[in-house]
């Protein structure tokens, strides 16, 4: 029997339908993730072109797998049967989760969250949001169901990265983070780290400040990109510097982070350097651009 709580018999439900908003890097990663895992899953993007190039990531991501033998034929067939793709949002009607991993833009996010909570008929579905950085209560109370809404902040590239941050706000539910976190953990097969409602979180709390430092290391004429990252690659073992780290993250996402952090911390170590706004002006922002600190062939 089904309790107040979403639990059945005393036991948490697994969730077995979710909806992804937004296929770009994070929310196509998310889906697959989903998708290989067993689970019905749900896109959504906002036109068709943006959707077309979503399911190419998805279908492109897993020929990788497969030609790796990470996946087999069958398995690269069974992901994509259970993922369907739309341009509605009204398309989560039935959703039991579904995560949010749109542009890390608050108001375009409260919009995202204002309609799920119009469209989204299941009374005990979670919200989430991939935010990198925006206080999850600033979503919640967009919505008539604060208590269902949560931060699930995945990391790039999502079907290679096992952690995943649990962000819960003043306001969410015992029994939504819970079931999150079985969602995260059992589900997906993520590692599991909690944060309080703070801008950044755990991770790019610490990690934004770094990178900005090597950003304004190089505006300075300190050392180039090449030799920043060098120093960190071989001097403290970091797997790839923080440039072309910036880069994998994506400029954009990254001064978006930063001006998140600054706006709720008022501290000069978050502020974004004048370079990274000029670049981002520019469209440098990276591998999804093909350049930025440095420049990338298209895959």
């Amino acid at each position: 029997m089904l309790g107040a709580l979403g639990t059945v018999k005393g036991e948490l439900r697994m969730i077995q339908k979710i909806g992804v908003v937004g296929c770009g890097l994070m929310g196509s990663g998310i889906a697959e993730v989903a998708a290989r895992r067993g689970l019905d899953v749900v896109v959504t993007e906002g036109d068709e072109a943006n959707l077309a190039r979503g399911r190419s990531r998805i279908e492109n991501s897993l020929a990788r797998a497969l030609k790796a033998s990470k996946i087999t034929e069958g398995e690269l067939e069974n992901t994509l049967s259970r993922i369907r793709y739309d341009i509605d949002l009204g398309a989560h009607f039935d959703r039991e989760l579904v995560v949010e991993a749109i542009v890390e833009d608050e108001a375009a996010k409260v919009g995202v969250f204002t309609t799920l909570d119009k469209v989204v008929e299941n009374d005990d579905a979670i919200l989430a949001s991939n935010t990198s950085s925006i206080p999850i209560m600033k979503l919640g109370v967009a919505t008539s169901r604060p208590q269902q809404v949560i931060g699930i902040h995945f990391f790039n590239p999502v079907p290679v990265l096992s952690l995943v941050e649990l962000v819960t706000s003043l306001l969410t539910s015992e029994d939504v983070a819970e079931r999150a976190a079985k969602f995260a953990s059992e589900s997906l097969n993520k590692h599991v780290i909690h944060s309080k409602d703070r801008a950044g979180f755990i991770v790019n709390a610490l990690l934004i400040p770094y990178i900005l430092s090597a950003i304004r290391m190089m505006e300075s004429g300190f050392a180039t990109a090449e030799d920043i990252d060098t120093g960190m690659v071989e001097g403290c073992a970091h797997p790839m510097g923080p440039l072309a780290l910036c880069d994998l993250i994506g400029l954009d996402t990254t001064a978006a982070v930063s001006e998140s952090l600054y706006h709720e911390f008022k501290e000069p170590l978050y502020a974004p350097p004048p370079l990274l706004l000029r670049m981002v002006d520019a469209g440098l922002l990276g591998r999804k651009s093909g350049r930025g600190f440095y420049e990338y062939k298209p895959r």
